[in-house]
């Protein structure tokens, strides 16, 4: 992460609140779901989806490349194909894959800027859905057409869908970093903006303890 990154908003005419819903979603499986997004720093999305109701747990990890380069080190070097992701474990029954994927286009990142987040750059910051089967990626791809037939951006969406070959979890330092590092200059500056437009926008999808 650059402690420099812009906190500028996603370049779009619509506000979160003007996203539309997922036409196409999945059901309210009983089962435990997980999805596997990228969005640039994993410290700062994961602090967004921590906050929904619904979601149980949000990992920091590494997806895209071998079990071998899986290390923050090697993934920072943009020296391997590893994106820093974050793994949504979520109940089905409270909260969609849809509803996921529309914050994440619409708070968590901006799905318009290629291999970057502000002044982040490099493939390991790439906007990307790895997804676990194709159901999943039904949805992300409609979703993806249903933004820019609504001109959600004034920009082409660059979000990768990529088949999740495997999710390997960050270092434990990174786990919930937002919340135990809230002075830190980076989350002043990317995450916690994040955090405010998410609670100003949907208000009524929080954890009662966001």
């Amino acid at each position: 992460m650059n402690l420099f990154s812009s906190s500028r908003g996603q370049d779009h005419p619509l506000t979160p609140a003007e996203f539309p819903d997922p036409a196409q979603d999945l059901g309210a499986d009983p089962s435990e779901q997980s999805v596997v997004l990228g969005g640039g720093c994993f410290w700062c999305v994961e602090a967004v989806f921590r906050a929904l109701d619904g979601v149980r747990d949000v990992v920091s990890g590494y997806a895209g490349d071998s079990a071998d380069k899986a290390r923050y080190e090697t993934v920072c070097s943009g020296a391997t194909n590893h994106a820093e992701v974050v793994k949504v474990v979520y109940d089905a029954r409270r909260i969609s894959l849809g509803r996921i994927l529309k914050v994440f286009f619409s708070v968590a990142h901006d799905p318009t800027q290629l291999d970057r987040q502000g002044n982040d750059r490099g493939r390991q910051y790439r906007s990307a859905i790895f997804y676990a089967d194709e159901a999943q990626k039904a949805v992300a791809q409609a979703y993806i057409r249903q933004l820019d037939a609504a001109g959600a951006y004034n920009a082409p969406i660059v979000t990768a869908l990529e088949p999740l070959d495997a999710f390997f979890e960050a270092e434990a330092y990174h786990q919930d970093y937002a919340k135990r590092n809230p002075g830190q200059p980076y989350i002043q500056a990317v995450a916690a903006p994040k955090v405010e437009k998410l609670k100003h926008y949907y208000a009524d999808q929080l954890k009662p303890d966001a």
